[in-house]
């Protein structure tokens, strides 16, 4: 069996490095972890990157995984818990109109929605515990309730916020390459309050949920290469 070579993008080196300290030891796949920026602009330019430099080196990758902390939409996704996107959605990209939010799919523009395999998602979240369901992209973090509530109601299935996803899944399709999206909760979408914040607890859960891909992705490995 071939070895699975993954790509893992997150905004910023504390998350990279939450992330790489699963991988310290042989295993089944070989993972690259790369502090990719904040935004989705920089993260899909710099996956893209990553992701065109591996294939002119006759090492391309096989799966290209956004990673990191995020908010959680409460009740649904507590801090501490794990989400794993079976949707990635840009929610802030299109235009407000007099009658609300106007997504760019009705401008007859583009995408605003990336899919996850279906298999992998649901063997992830039985792994790791992890809660399926839609991941926002945003370019403005979420501040106030009235916010929170806005995005619930054009996204009723919404676990989670963050600013990276629909960059990094951008330039997976564009490569042609399959995308996840795994989140661990640091703090609740919606008034800011950094005092409820739990970062620390946040990325020892990515670290310990990415410690469980491995037996994952050598069972997707067989079935799906």
């Amino acid at each position: 069996m071939s070895s699975v070579r993954v790509l893992v993008a997150t905004a910023v080196p504390v998350e990279r490095d939450a992330v790489a300290r699963a991988f310290a030891g042989d295993g089944p796949f070989a993972a690259d972890v790369i502090a990719a920026g904040v935004g989705p602009a920089l993260a899909a330019a710099s996956t893209a990157t990553a992701l065109t430099t591996a294939a002119l080196h006759g090492t391309p990758y096989h799966l290209v995984v956004s990673a990191g902390i995020a908010g959680g939409f409460q009740p649904e996704a507590p801090v501490g818990s794990l989400v794993i996107a079976d949707e990635i959605t840009a929610a802030d990209l299109g235009a407000e109109t007099p009658d609300g939010f106007v997504p760019v799919t009705e401008l007859g523009f583009g995408t605003v929605t990336h899919r996850p395999p279906e298999t992998l998602v649901r063997d992830l979240a039985a792994a790791t515990g992890a809660r399926p369901g839609a991941v926002l992209t945003v370019s403005t973090v979420t501040g106030t309730a009235e916010r929170a509530a806005a995005l619930r109601a054009r996204h009723p299935r919404a676990l989670a916020e963050a600013m990276e996803g629909f960059g990094v899944a951008e330039a997976a399709a564009a490569h042609g390459l399959p995308v996840l999206e795994i989140r661990a909760v640091s703090n609740p979408v919606g008034p800011r309050d950094r005092t409820a914040w739990r970062i620390g607890d946040a990325l020892t859960a990515l670290t310990e949920a990415f410690g469980k891909l491995a037996p994952v992705l050598e069972s997707w490995n067989q079935h799906d290469q």
